[in-house]
């Protein structure tokens, strides 16, 4: 009896052992082709958390939601224009949409899509967004290109560990880069192209995150914090970038006063650390407009630049180089390459 019960206890740890094997076979992740003529957002729901989906060629007219986790969506030579019928809901406008579940009334997130990637795409003419993230967790955003967004090429809200690295875009109307309404957004900013746009990165209500060897030129502003309502802006480091030949001229809003001719923007911003840039050429279109290398002032709500940090950078051919209002607290603007200031003497060591 001992022997037969020890055969049966073999058996069934054999049968468990070919059952946990084809399991882990069942659950390898796939790849899946998607051709032109075909639709992307088909293969992202016949997808499994976990699977690449590889576009090959094509211009596809359509906005692609991506609401499972792990998915790797790969363009190559792919491009993505409107829909002839906009898709409805939070995603209606943009090309790529990374989608939570996100109480937009509160800006609560119940539960994150995580570890989504998207890579190769060029995303064009859409109506709010080239790509966004909403309610997305450590999203990654590489070597895409997004030309002529209505609002943002890129943009990440209520969303955190956010990585848009070595994108090119374009013509957004009011900012290539965007980073808002994330309190922990830790979102890292790297090696981008951004131009002729109104801002070529613009962080408001948001919180924690890097900005490093960025081009930013041919746009109004080439970075901005905006704090004041609804929430502060700060606590980035600003490393390495190449902010050159911001030249043409916003207008003012209800967020911004007028801005012509901005290097990197702290409007009521805090504990941004600018250090190691180069900021050259900066000079408005609008003499009457807010201008500056690096422009340190209050919020238009009145919320003060307090404990910036702006020194070891390279501010010249601006007009002026550095300028603040005096406002906020704990501000160090030297010491920095640059020759003139408004108030005078903050480009002297």
């Amino acid at each position: 009896m001992r022997h037969i019960s020890v055969l049966i206890t073999a058996c069934l740890l054999a049968l468990l052992l070919v059952m946990l094997v084809a399991g882990l076979a069942s659950a390898k992740p796939e790849a899946h082709v998607v051709h032109p003529g075909e639709s992307i957002q088909a293969a992202v729901d016949a997808a499994q958390p976990g699977d690449t989906i590889v576009v090959i060629g094509g211009i596809h007219h359509e906005t692609v939601v991506l609401e499972k986790d792990g998915i790797s969506l790969w363009g190559d030579k792919a491009v993505l224009e409107p829909p002839t019928e906009p898709k409805e809901g939070p995603c209606e406008g943009a090309g790529l949409c990374v989608l939570g579940d996100v109480d937009f009334q509160n800006g609560d997130v119940s539960e994150y899509v995580e570890d989504v990637s998207i890579s190769g795409f060029t995303v064009r003419n859409f109506s709010e967004y080239g790509i966004v993230a909403i309610g997305a967790r450590d999203a990654s955003f590489v070597k895409n290109r997004t030309f002529n967004a209505g609002e943002y090429g890129i943009t990440s809200f209520f969303s955190t560990g956010t990585k848009v690295i070595s994108n090119v875009t374009s013509g957004a109307e009011d900012a290539a880069i965007y980073v808002g309404d994330s309190p922990r957004a830790n979102t890292k900013i790297i090696n981008n192209d951004t131009h002729d746009s109104s801002s070529g990165i613009l962080v408001r209500n948001a919180l924690h995150g890097r900005i490093i060897a960025n081009k930013a030129h041919n746009n109004c502003v080439g970075v901005l914090f905006i704090a004041d309502a609804p929430g502060p802006a700060g606590e980035f480091d600003v490393n390495g970038n190449k902010v050159h030949d911001n030249t043409s001229a916003c207008p003012a809003t209800v967020e911004t006063p007028a801005l012509s001719g901005v290097g990197i923007g702290l409007l009521g911003a805090n504990d941004v650390e600018i250090h190691g840039n180069h900021i050259l050429g900066n000079v408005q279109s609008n003499p009457a407009a807010l201008s500056g290398g690096v422009v340190a002032v209050r919020g238009i709500e009145g919320t003060p630049p307090t404990d910036n940090t702006v020194i070891g950078n390279t501010i010249l051919r601006n007009k002026p180089d550095i300028f603040w209002d005096k406002s906020g607290s704990g501000n160090r603007f030297k010491p920095n390459n640059c020759k003139t200031s408004v108030p005078e003497g903050l480009c002297k060591r």
